[in-house]
């Protein structure tokens, strides 16, 4: 089967539980096969059926365990907020750039915290003008900003931004209401991230690797999560370190994708040219001087395995 989560999540339980043998196969390797298939029509159960029965390196599913079931639908919760934020905070510099290019260019909402809380208190520059410094930093103090130089910054960052702005641009009041929503959107996704992030460490502490795991450099709680949540907390599933990473990486390519436990099939070499190649470009060649009349195709082809191309040209027209 090419699913090992999601929609046939119960299927495998069940299954597993009956102690059948299961084999997952990625989507990645059901494409490279179903390509010597002829045909369009060609079904995807046909090809697992057929690379399961020939292929004797693939790794039969395994029971996850509670720790690594929760982890995985943590992790996964995860990435989707960590997305909803970026998101958001796209949207919000966007939509501050049209009205107020100054205070957009002089706070990011992305890193800071306080810039967030201003946002959802002050979006326009007349707003920033009239409370002042010494008031806008007390108004940031009290509304959750924890040092006074992080508040100082924010207040002296902002009020001059809107001290060089003072062209009221049409819309202004609709546009400053998205950014004070948006503002407010990002801080509940940031505390909801970290009380994620307090679920999913408590979660990992309580697997019996988590020490191990954390003891290699470059692997703190969430990627030592995500980990335990790839590889369903059962390291010897995958056979040996090189099946885990799904294959040796190559200097200048990018890291391996964890919990396929596939090795990517290796790629056909090119066609070095032949004798009987160049020899049959030479006939061609003589044949199509001399009046005899040759498909084009035959030529290209020829002249595709002389040149080491591993598939003919696609021109199909012929002589006349």
């Amino acid at each position: 089967m090419d699913l090992n989560a999601g929609g046939a999540a119960l299927w495998i339980a069940r299954l597993v539980a009956h102690n059948q043998r299961l084999l997952y196969i990625p989507g990645c390797t059901v494409h490279h096969a179903s390509a010597a298939y002829r045909g369009s029509g060609k079904a995807d159960a046909i090809v697992i059926v057929d690379t399961a029965r020939m292929r004797r390196d693939l790794q039969p599913l395994q029971e996850v365990g509670e720790i690594a079931a929760n982890l995985r639908i943590l992790t996964a919760r995860r990435i989707d907020l960590s997305a909803d934020r970026t998101l958001a905070i796209n949207r919000l510099r966007a939509q501050l750039l049209e009205y107020f290019p100054t205070l957009e260019r002089a706070l990011d909402p992305s890193t800071s915290k306080s810039a967030l809380i201003l946002l959802s208190g002050f979006q326009i520059p007349a707003a920033l003008r009239r409370i002042g410094r010494s008031q806008l930093a007390t108004w940031l103090k009290n509304h959750g900003v924890r040092t006074t130089n992080s508040a100082k910054r924010t207040t002296e960052a902002a009020v001059t931004a809107a001290e060089a702005q003072f062209t009221v641009i049409p819309g202004e009041k609709t546009a400053a209401k998205m950014v004070h929503t948006l503002a407010r959107e990002v801080l509940a996704l940031d505390q909801e991230i970290a009380d994620l992030e307090a679920l999913i460490e408590d979660r990992f502490r309580e697997h019996p690797d988590a020490m191990v795991i954390t003891s290699m450099p470059g692997i703190g709680m969430m990627l030592g999560a995500e980990f335990i949540a790839a590889t369903g907390g059962d390291m010897s599933a995958c056979g040996s370190p090189d099946r885990l990473t799904g294959g040796r990486r190559r200097p200048g390519t990018g890291s391996a994708r964890l919990g396929h436990c596939q090795r990517k099939p290796p790629q056909a070499p090119a066609l070095q040219p032949t004798a009987a190649a160049e020899a049959a470009v030479i006939d061609a060649r003589v044949m199509e001087g001399s009046g005899v009349s040759i498909p084009c195709a035959a030529v290209t082809l020829a002249q595709d395995a002389t040149a080491g191309l591993r598939t003919p040209s696609r021109r199909r027209h012929w002589a006349t």
